[in-house]
């Protein structure tokens, strides 16, 4: 899975520990050691899936749109546009192989397979569960 969906996780889990205040990308930036701008594009990918709200100008900031037990983890993954965690490689194979001529529909088929399965487990988390695990671990 692209690193995104680690980095989109730990800013809502941010936002998650102060609900009822905005927080700006500066400081979610600051906090996960990471660039202001890279924030902002991710949270753009946020806002438009309905998982954060932004507000600009003095006193503006980015809060989750609703409460974190309502936000899966898969649905975050989705905002991000990660619908396949396993990708074959864009190689084609010599069609005068035997294995070749198969391999990529048989890939597609295990891999489609694996993704469902993640996605199910995904379903099954919510930033509020993340978060109560995070603090734990700290």
């Amino acid at each position: 899975m692209n690193p995104r969906l680690s980095l989109a996780l730990h800013v809502l889990c941010l936002l998650a520990t102060q609900p009822q205040q905005r927080v700006t990308s500066e400081y979610l930036a600051n906090s996960i050691g990471t660039n202001p701008v890279v924030i902002r594009r991710l949270l753009a990918r946020l806002r438009q899936a309905g998982l954060v709200t932004s507000k600009g100008a003095a006193g503006g900031g980015w809060q989750l749109s609703r409460p974190a037990a309502e936000i899966s983890v898969r649905s975050v993954r989705a905002a991000l546009g990660e619908e396949v965690a396993l990708r074959r490689h864009k190689n084609q194979p010599h069609p005068q192989c035997p294995v070749g001529r198969g391999v990529n529909q048989a890939l597609d088929a295990v891999y489609a397979s694996a993704d469902a399965a993640i996605d199910a487990a995904l379903e099954h988390w919510s930033i509020a569960q993340v978060l109560e695990l995070a603090l734990q671990v700290s």
